[in-house]
């Protein structure tokens, strides 16, 4: 299994993540539904649903850290926001988003299926950064400040270590945290 990590930072009233955004490429090479939800459970990443790809306008959530896996076909979501970086995901395929990150469909195949979850079964909520002011943004923003690290990855169950040894704030210096990262 591969892993790349997705960098982000605070984008109007998108907060995104401290965290890097984890793809975990063929992390349940069989796919399917099922497959993706049993290793989400195992891991602790319950709440669980299946849809048809993820909603087709930008969106976050504030009170939960979310996985989606996708089960079968592809997808393109464009993360980050406005002119953020596009993806594309393929069965067998784990997105593993902080909260605040915003992400969106653009992009699937006719028979595209995604399973998702969070972390220790929470709740989620939709936020659209066109219906935010300056105070809902600060609250979501706090929210979001005041979530734990999952204790497992959900695709692979081990410790989130891209995310325990991640920088303290979105401007520190990402070549200086990679560098640590390799040794």
């Amino acid at each position: 299994m591969e892993t790349e990590l997705h960098w982000s930072k605070p984008k109007g009233f998108v907060p995104n993540s401290r965290f890097p955004l984890l793809v975990h490429r063929g992390a349940v090479p069989s796919g399917g539904e099922d497959a993706l939800i049993a290793r989400f459970r195992e891991n602790g990443w319950l709440n669980n649903w299946r849809y048809p790809g993820v909603y087709t306008y930008a969106h976050f959530h504030s009170t939960t850290h979310e996985c989606l896996g996708c089960a079968r076909g592809w997808m393109d979501v464009v993360l980050f926001g406005d002119g953020g970086v596009r993806v594309r995901v393929e069965a067998g395929d784990v997105i593993v988003l902080p909260a605040g990150v915003s992400h969106i469909m653009v992009g699937h195949s006719d028979d595209v299926m995604m399973v998702g979850g969070y972390p220790d079964g929470r709740d989620w909520d939709n936020i659209e950064e066109a219906r935010l002011d300056d105070a809902s943004f600060r609250a979501a923003a706090k929210r979001i400040m005041m979530l734990p690290i999952p204790s497992r990855d959900p695709a692979t169950g081990n410790a989130m270590r891209e995310w325990i040894d991640a920088p303290s704030s979105v401007d520190a210096d990402l070549n200086d945290f990679r560098d640590n990262l390799d040794r």
